[in-house]
């Protein structure tokens, strides 16, 4: 079986602003450099047949390459326990039409649509159980920001989860171009 996600890798400079506001939570498991990226499609685990579809599909993908920015951060939580930490993309709009699309190429490639609503964003940090100062780390990155970067190519991971954690296995990568 094979654990895959669609996603695009932010520049070195980004990774390198992101890796800067990490800290100051205990409890939190902060992502390392290898790990940062931005989601555009979880994919789950998959046989290698449908694998090799997916990886088909999404070469008939076209998009543009984007200009993006980090804007904000914020939490995500399961019944109210804190589960992850995130920096917040702009705009959103385009991210979501790739979304769309690397969404539709997986379905014709014979998977389940995604269900979930779609919320652009690069997580920074992931908590089981109690976790420290949230509101506060949350209150003083509020404003994390960036100058604008590029994205030219989206790439097919595999994630292997270990004890220390996953580890991501760029498989393909795909040029983003225009329709």
């Amino acid at each position: 079986m094979h654990r895959l996600f669609v996603a695009l890798r932010p520049p070195r400079a980004i990774r390198e602003r992101l890796l800067g506001v990490m800290g100051g939570v205990p409890g939190a498991r902060w992502q390392g450099d290898d790990q940062l990226h931005l989601t555009l499609r979880f994919i789950g685990e998959v046989g290698t047949h449908e694998a090799e579809d997916v990886a088909a599909a999404l070469g008939s993908v076209r998009h543009a390459p984007l200009e993006l920015r980090l804007e904000g951060c914020g939490m995500f939580d399961s019944r109210g326990r804190p589960n992850a930490l995130w920096a917040g993309v702009a705009p959103r709009e385009p991210l979501a039409a790739l979304h769309r699309k690397v969404d539709q190429a997986i379905v014709r490639a014979g998977l389940e649509p995604e269900r979930r609503a779609y919320l652009p964003h690069i997580t920074l940090a992931r908590m089981s159980g109690a976790a420290g100062p949230i509101d506060r780390w949350l209150a003083d990155h509020a404003a994390l920001a960036s100058e604008p970067f590029a994205l030219e190519a989206m790439t097919l991971y595999q994630s292997h989860l270990g004890a220390g954690g996953a580890s991501y296995e760029p498989v393909m990568r795909y040029p983003l171009i225009g329709a």
